[in-house]
Order: structure tokens, then C-alpha cells, then sequence
């Protein structure tokens, strides 16, 4: 039988109390719900008492009378293993009383301030109680006492003054160190990778976050798919802390793929395999494949095949050594170019939001120039050190809301055979702004130049150029070049401008206008050219990140014209 009709009466004027028992009762939930038993009906109302009890505690009313009625019963006294049959309206009715202060507000030992809400002459809500306690015990478990607890609480209401009195004792226990790390459960990975990459600092004094870092480097391998970390039940008598350390493994390969459409640069199709343990130490190798300009207007598919090795802790538990090596094929307007490049380095996190990396780079490659009449073919050989530094204070990756990325590189290199010298650096600025619950606004400059060598000398993919939907959208792909005394070249300076307003809809639905710019300069910043784009696209979100679909035109410049469609999954930027 259906509860028709459940009211909630609160003696005085308390409206944030009535919302907090509102939410806190079951009873109240299931009005209106259709088909409900008497007896889930009575265990909901016998429940609330507790509940509601709970949320009076919460907002410092220590002196309440709860009374729940089912059909004119008090509900406490109905036998929940005799319901009536049949239930039809349920009536609570509260009498808050006064609201409590506290009278004596005492906690310690303590090794940081006491919280502002716990003291003398306060409000005295429950949940300042719980918050003084946790803080105390946290605060000596930060200063290395893992086994602080509350030793002792004692709480007095005095009713006639509507006050308080509560008193807390802390144990802080002893100071303790690091002892030994244990992996006390079944992975495919060795116990010594394990207790490596997690890099407890043994025999140092123990530290909480310590062990929320080492939680962390072990899930960021990819590696596991749940890691567990525990101090063990005692100290030993030499004042160390053992702990334990659980994972359960991921699936060791895993393959993906994704696909992107635009109506002018044509599809681009990728795809990788990934092994998440190749030697039994979390190391991971994966195959990427990508194909781009698929039917595009006038130009020829690109391929890029690359291989890349990670072996993380390498250099210390936050240090990752990797190698790669990469096979481009890019058959563009102005050049041919067939390049296997090889690349060494590591990559290091210096903290949560900054991580930067460090590497030797040998490339070969043949480059067919078709700016000239004839086409001419230069083969190149060159040694570089790229290094990159990433500041990434997002809230998400794939759907960023709040916060902010900065990227940088730089690579100083050398090619051998022009005996030239020169360098390349690239800068990417993200920021992001949310204006209530559905309104962000989102920001991206990009920076790029190229010393040393002339753009008919460099390598194609040092060059500069602009268009498309990782510059500006509504311009054909790589459409803006730079003018080299006559001739079209990619420039040796580049800036790119992005702003975007996405307003949600629904849950899922949101809508995206934007509007981007990009100049390419010849040989930097002073002399070059402009273009720009616009338009408006939906985002449809999904677990893997949003669906996009983008409708741009061109807004300046004289690279292109006509609507661009533009498909993809995850924000432009």
C-alpha cells in the first residue's frame, strides 16, 4: 500500500533545521513512491529516530523530543514483527528546544591550534566535536606519531544552561619510523618493482603523506588496479612501523583507438596496444599508429608508427626512464619526408602538479624538397636534446572545469651534415574558469620559434604552420605558411589564440562557442600573416570524455572559406 502523505513539523522558527531533517529522514523519501510495505514503512520510521536525533546533534540541539507517528501510532511502540496492515500517513513532529553552547571545550595534547569552532561560548555542533578530534589525532600522526588515538571523551549537557561540556584526551603514542615494506598479496609484478616504485622512505620518521605518495606512484604506472597500503597493528620495539602494501593487478594488454573527422583536413585514425608489464616490473610498452588527411582536399595521407618503453622508478621512486622510437611518412604540398627518429631520456614529478623531462634524440631522415624546380632531396642526420617542464593544475584531463596547464620545450640541436646548430621551442597556456554549475570559460595561447637554421634549410616538422583543429578551426589544415623571398614555407615564429564558452545544457549536453587565431612569421615574430576562425559546437559527455563536434568558418586571413566540420572525443583543449 502507497504512504499517501508524510508531514514534518518543527516547534519555533528553524528553517536550515527543518532542511537538515528533511534530508536526513527516510520516512520522508518514501512518499509518494508508490507501492510500499507496512513493514519497510515502520523499519524507515523506527530508523529515523536515530537519524533525526543525529541531525539535531549536528546543529547543536541537545534537549529535542522526536515523536513519529504512523496513522495516529507512535511508531516506537508499534511491534516491527506485528506491522499493521496498511500505512497511509506518517506524522513527525520535533521540538528542538534550545539551541546548546559549549561551556568547557577542551582537547589536548596537541601539536597544532585547536579548530575555531571548538571552544568556549561557541555553537556546539556535533560535528565541530568530531572535527576537533580528527584534527588533534591527525596532527600528531603528521609530526610522526602513527598510533595517536583518542584516549579518552567525556561530554556533559547541561540542560538548565543549554550548555555543552566536552573534554578530549589525545594518546599521541611514540614517535615512529619507517620499517620495512611488505607486499603481501598475489601480482604478476615482483615484490622488489613493487616496493620500489612506492618508495616508502625506510627508516625515516613517519609521515601520512608519505604513504598517500607512495599509493599514488603505484597507481600511476597503470599497472594495478587497486593499491592498498596499511601499518601494521604494532610497532616494533625498535620504533619502527612495518606496512603492508596490497595491489590487484590490471589486464596486462590493453588496445584503443580513436577517429577523428573533419570535412576539409579529412578523417584521422589512430590506434594503439599497450603492455602494462612487459618484464614483470610495471614497465609498459605500447604501439601507436596514427593516419591522418584520410580523403582530405589535396592532400596526402601523413603516417606516424611510434614505440615507446617506460620503466618507472628508475632514478629514485618519482624518475621514469623511457626510449622511443618513431617512422613518419608526411607527404605534404611542400615536402616529402621519410624520418626514423630515436629518442633516450627520463622524466621526473617533482610534485603532484609539476613534472619535467630530459632527453637525447638522434634523427635520419630524407626530405624532398618540392619548392624547388626540380624537386631536390636533402638527407639529414641530427643530435638533439629536447627537454620539457608541464605546471598541470587541472581538475580533469579529458573535461577540465577549473584550473590551469602550462607546458614548455625546448630543443637545442645539432645537425651534422649542414654543420649547423640551432634550437626549437614550443609553449602551450591552458586556463580554465567556471562561472556557477554549467558555465566555464577556457583559454589557450601557444607559443612557438625556431633559431638557427633558414626555413629552406630546417627540418619540415621544425617549420611552423596554422590551421586546422589543434590551431584554428574553420581554416584548412596547415593553411598558413610564410613568405621565404618567394617562396611558401612553414615560418620560424608562431602564435596561436583559442577562447571558448561552454554553457551545459543538461547533464550530458552542453554547447560551445569559440573563436581562434594564429600568425605565422617568417623569421619570428615581426614580419607574418593572420587568420582566424569561428564557430559554435555540442559536447555530448561520456566516461572516455566528451564527444565533439565543432561547426567553424573562416572569420580573417585568405586561407581558406566555407563551413569546417570537425568530430572528435575529448574538448579542443
Amino acid at each position: 500500500m502507497a504512504l499517501d502523505k508524510v508531514s514534518l513539523r518543527v516547534s519555533g522558527d528553524h528553517d536550515t533545521l527543518k532542511d537538515a531533517l528533511r534530508a536526513s529522514s527516510v520516512l520522508m523519501d518514501l512518499e509518494g513512491s508508490g507501492d510500499s510495505a507496512p513493514r519497510d514503512i515502520l523499519a524507515a520510521a523506527q530508523s529515523d529516530y536515530a537519524r533525526l536525533v543525529e541531525a539535531l546533534y549536528a546543529q547543536g540541539f541537545y534537549g529535542a523530543t522526536v515523536g513519529i507517528t504512523l496513522d495516529g501510532v507512535e511508531a516506537a511502540r508499534i511491534d516491527p514483527f506485528s506491522p499493521p496492515p496498511r500505512i497511509t500517513k506518517a506524522r513527525i513532529t520535533v521540538d528542538p528546544g534550545p539551541a546548546f553552547r559549549f561551556g568547557r571545550a577542551e582537547i589536548g595534547p596537541l601539536t597544532t591550534p585547536q579548530t575555531p569552532g571548538f571552544r568556549s561560548g561557541a555553537l556546539a555542533l556535533a560535528t565541530e566535536v568530531r572535527s576537533a578530534a580528527r584534527s588533534a589525532v591527525e596532527g600528531w600522526r603528521a609530526a610522526g606519531h602513527a598510533k595517536a588515538q583518542l584516549a579518552d571523551q567525556q561530554v556533559l549537557a547541561r540542560h538548565d544552561q543549554a550548555q555543552l561540556d566536552v573534554v578530549i584526551r589525545v594518546d599521541p603514542g611514540p614517535r615512529l619510523r619507517f620499517g620495512t615494506a611488505e607486499v603481501v598479496s598475489d601480482s604478476a609484478v615482483r615484490a622488489p618493482r613493487i616496493r620500489q616504485i612506492a618508495g616508502l622512505p625506510l627508516g625515516q620518521v613517519y609521515a601520512p603523506d608519505a604513504v598517500d605518495r607512495a599509493a599514488a606512484r603505484l597507481r600511476k604506472t597503470g599497472t594495478f588496479q587497486s593499491v592498498t597500503l596499511r601499518e601494521a597493528d604494532q610497532p616494533n620495539p625498535d620504533g619502527t612501523l612495518d606496512m603492508e602494501i596490497a595491489v590487484t593487478d590490471r589486464k596486462p594488454r590493453r588496445i584503443g583507438g580513436g577517429a577523428e573527422l573533419s570535412s576539409l583536413d579529412g578523417l584521422r585514425l589512430s590506434g594503439f596496444w599497450l603492455h602494462r608489464n612487459l618484464l614483470g616490473g610495471a614497465e609498459r610498452f605500447r604501439i601507436d599508429a596514427e593516419a591522418r588527411q584520410i580523403g582530405s582536399t589535396g592532400q596526402n595521407p601523413d603516417v606516424t608508427l611510434s614505440f615507446r618503453f617506460e620503466k618507472p622508478a628508475v632514478y629514485g621512486p618519482d624518475t621514469l626512464f623511457f626510449a622511443q622510437a618513431d617512422l613518419r611518412y608526411q607527404d605534404e604540398s611542400d615536402f616529402l619526408n621519410r624520418e626514423l627518429a630515436l629518442q633516450f631520456g627520463a622524466a621526473r614529478e617533482f610534485s603532484p602538479t609539476l613534472t619535467g623531462s630530459l632527453g637525447i634524440t638522434l634523427r635520419a631522415a630524407r626530405v624532398t624538397d618540392r619548392f624547388t624546380t626540380p624537386d631536390t632531396t636533402r638527407d639529414l642526420l641530427s643530435f638533439g636534446l629536447p627537454s620539457s617542464l608541464t605546471w598541470d593544475r587541472r581538475d580533469d584531463v579529458l573535461n577540465p572545469r577549473q584550473g590551469s596547464f602550462l607546458r614548455a620545450e625546448l630543443e637545442p640541436f645539432y645537425e651534422f651534415r649542414a654543420a649547423e646548430r640551432g634550437a626549437r621551442f614550443v609553449f602551450d597556456a591552458r586556463g580554465y574558469q567556471p562561472f556557477g554549475d554549467q558555465t566555464v570559460l577556457a583559454g589557450r595561447f601557444q607559443l612557438g620559434a625556431l633559431l638557427g637554421p633558414e626555413a629552406v634549410d630546417a627540418r619540415p616538422e621544425h617549420l611552423f604552420y596554422s590551421g586546422g583543429g589543434g590551431t584554428v578551426r574553420g581554416q584548412p589544415y596547415q593553411s598558413l605558411d610564410a613568405d621565404h623571398d618567394g617562396l611558401r614555407l612553414g615560418g620560424r615564429g608562431f602564435v596561436g589564440l583559442s577562447g571558448e564558452l561552454r554553457q551545459g545544457l543538461t547533464d550530458k549536453l552542453g554547447l560551445v562557442g569559440f573563436a581562434d587565431a594564429g600568425f605565422i612569421g617568417a623569421d619570428g615574430f615581426g614580419v607574418g600573416d593572420w587568420h582566424s576562425g569561428a564557430g559554435l559546437g555540442l559536447r555530448y559527455d561520456t566516461p572516455v570524455g566528451p564527444i565533439r563536434l565543432d561547426l567553424a568558418g573562416p572569420v580573417g586571413g585568405t586561407t581558406g572559406n566555407g563551413l569546417q566540420i570537425y568530430i572528435g572525443i575529448g574538448q579542443a583543449f
